[in-house]
């Protein structure tokens, strides 16, 4: 049952963009009048008057708002200052989002052509398209030899993920953060994440019979027949919604090519969960188009940030200060790090260590795709919401696990689509460049031979088995594997280096990490329900410890 505070909190968040409100809050005053209309958003002061806050909260993504509503909860105003668009009203075509083959605007960061995953489609440029430059949803951020997928929006990266709530292996967890108690991440902080972003499972007996599942029971059966194993997997999309989109009794949203950029429905991404629950309490307030330049601390202890208010089209419309007593960092892993890596060269935050840059990974990502028989169809209709995984992360060798995943083109296409997940050492770095006041990625092309390796054994058994072959008209150049790209950014401010082991910055009090920055580039598995489990961790000791 929605609670009160959550159903406070969403309706407002409507009501601001219905409103075009930059700055807002729930208004303290409708809501325990019971009022419930556009005036539950109540506007808040331009952020340049603010002067000083308690607590400022850098990004809205997974990280950001589980520590946005746990400060609130316990009794701390806080400010949350967002790059991207509060994206909760429909536009002219009464969308909120765009469909994958029918951008416009809304769909990526101020490009002007989207850069979608698939570059081509048989061999032919029918996949990205023109667009007008727009603050839209989907960024990618192209380095020398490798670009990453990011959300831009009040929810962040939840808005644009395939929402799979996926918990990774215990042993691997342990592995990868040594410095986390897996007793308490597993018995407690994992189940409160996953309840709270509301995963779901999909109903075995419906998935048999679903029409928009036929691709993933095609690969699931060619993965048994070779001999390996499939697992579901939790989403936080809707099942039910997605079972009435296939009895066409609701708007169709993931049965409808909607994923990358955005799902008008069904999705539970954060605008939905924590972030409805944060400012139903009356004590988060969000200021949207925010891109924050510069981070200080002043003799006092308080952090200063000078931030840079845009509209929707790229244009300047302030440069202003506001000063906090506790700072938190939740812009991601490019995000957050580019943040303190330009501090700390710059001489704004001298005191960081070395560790901040070091750590970056991709969580092994790569894609990949087979060309079926023509006996094997895979169907007309597919959800873009994946719902099983080929498991082979036990293999001594070369572990993976492989999402099954859609290529939803609207007819029958014979293809088989993969997003492995691999478990590859490789870390890179990222360096100040002082030319561009921004960070670059160190990362090369050979850096991913191991993910390439893991990928190709596992489907070469499957296309030996089968007959079949890769395919090599999709990701641009004859490509078979596409490792130019990731979705799962991971690192470059790593817990228990670039920070202490609940995400407190070295060197300097009251300055905290936040989100996937903080996983050292792979968790084995999609990386957000490990992301909000470990804020949950972090955020509960650093209340207890440093705010009481």
């Amino acid at each position: 049952m929605l609670s009160r505070r959550r159903f406070l909190g969403h309706t407002a968040l409507q009501a601001a963009s219905a409103l075009g409100l930059s700055g807002f809050s729930l208004n303290g005053q409708a809501a325990s009048s019971r009022v419930f209309s556009e005036s539950l958003a109540q506007p808040r002061a331009a952020l340049g008057s603010l002067g000083r806050v308690p607590a400022i909260v850098i990004g809205t993504g997974y990280g950001g708002a589980v520590t946005a509503l746990r400060l609130a909860e316990a009794g701390v105003p806080v400010v949350m200052l967002e790059m991207g668009q509060l994206w909760t009203q429909s536009a002219a075509d009464g969308s909120i989002f765009t469909k994958t083959l029918s951008p416009d605007g809304r769909s990526m960061w101020f490009k002007d052509r989207t850069e979608a995953p698939l570059k081509t489609f048989l061999g032919l440029d029918v996949i990205n398209k023109r667009i007008p430059r727009y603050a839209g949803v989907l960024d990618r951020v192209n380095f020398d030899e490798m670009s990453v997928y990011v959300g831009r929006g009040v929810g962040g990266g939840s808005l644009v993920n395939g929402a799979m709530a996926v918990t990774p292996p215990r042993g691997y967890f342990e592995q990868m953060l040594p410095e986390v108690n897996a007793d308490e991440m597993y018995a407690r902080y994992y189940p409160l994440a996953n309840g709270l972003l509301g995963a779901n499972h999909v109903d075995p007996s419906w998935f048999e019979k679903a029409e928009c599942y036929r691709f993933a029971r095609v690969s699931r059966d060619q993965a048994h027949q070779t001999g390996l194993k499939t697992v579901f997997v939790p989403s936080v999309y809707d099942f039910k919604y997605m079972a009435a989109e296939q009895a066409k009794q609701v708007p169709r949203s993931a049965l409808a090519q909607e994923v990358i950029y955005g799902n008008n429905a069904g999705k539970l991404s954060l605008d939905k969960t924590y972030l409805a629950d944060a400012v139903g309490t009356g004590r988060v307030t969000i200021y949207t188009l925010q891109q924050v330049r510069r981070i200080e601390q002043q003799a006092n202890g308080d952090y200063l940030l000078s931030v840079r208010a845009i509209d929707a089209y790229g244009n300047v419309l302030a440069d202003v200060q506001v000063s906090c007593g506790h700072l938190f960092l939740g812009a991601g892993s490019l995000g957050t790090t580019e943040l303190l890596l330009r501090a700390r060269e710059t001489g704004t935050l001298p005191r960081l260590n070395s560790a901040v840059g070091e750590g970056w990974g991709h969580n092994g990502n790569v894609m990949a795709a087979r060309a079926n028989h023509l006996w094997n169809p895979t169907g007309a209709i597919q959800s873009t919401m994946p719902a099983m995984g080929i498991n082979d992360w036990d293999n001594p060798v070369n572990p993976v696990f492989a999402e099954i995943t859609p290529l939803p083109t609207g007819f029958e296409n014979w293809v088989s689509m993969y997003l492995a997940i691999t478990r590859n050492p490789e870390r890179g770095r990222f360096v100040y460049d002082p030319a561009t006041d921004s960070a670059r990625l160190k990362w090369t092309r050979a850096q991913n031979a191991t993910t390439v390796n893991a990928a190709k054994s596992l489907l070469d058994r499957i296309n030996r088995k089968q007959g079949t072959i890769y395919r090599t008209d999709l990701f641009g150049g004859g490509k078979v594997f596409a490792d130019d790209f990731c979705y799962h950014p991971l690192g470059g401010c790593v817990l228990g280096k670039a920070t202490d082991n609940i995400g407190r910055v070295k060197g300097y009090e009251r300055l905290y990490v936040t989100d996937s920055a903080l996983i050292p580039g792979s968790i084995g598995v999609n990386p957000f329900v490990t992301i909000t489990a470990l804020a949950e961790r972090n955020v509960e000791r650093i209340i207890a410890q440093d705010l009481r």
